[in-house]
């Protein structure tokens, strides 16, 4: 019988929790400005995943052929959008 009273307080804190959590994102998200996506970061990751799970997929297991396919889909986006690549550079 204590561990359904315990579970329901449990259950009801989480939910407490996840309501406030809701409502500060919702206030956040009006002040906050939209920020931009940085697709040439897109681009890199891809670079990075695709190489890493070629050598993951040749030293380990074959199961490891999803990160070589996150790593395409993500050179695709980052090549299909190279228009908005921001090049930033520090001036000191």
């Amino acid at each position: 019988m204590d561990f359904w009273i315990i579970s329901l307080i449990l259950l009801g804190l989480a939910l407490l929790a996840t309501l406030i959590l809701v409502f500060v994102k919702m206030k956040r998200k009006k002040t906050e400005q939209v920020k931009e996506i940085n697709y040439q970061a897109f681009f890199f990751l891809g670079i990075c995943f695709v190489g890493t799970g070629t050598a993951l997929t040749a030293a380990i297991s074959p199961g490891f052929v999803g990160i070589t396919g996150l790593g395409i889909v993500y050179m695709i986006i980052g090549l299909k959008n190279r228009d908005k690549w921001t090049n930033k550079k520090k001036e000191t």
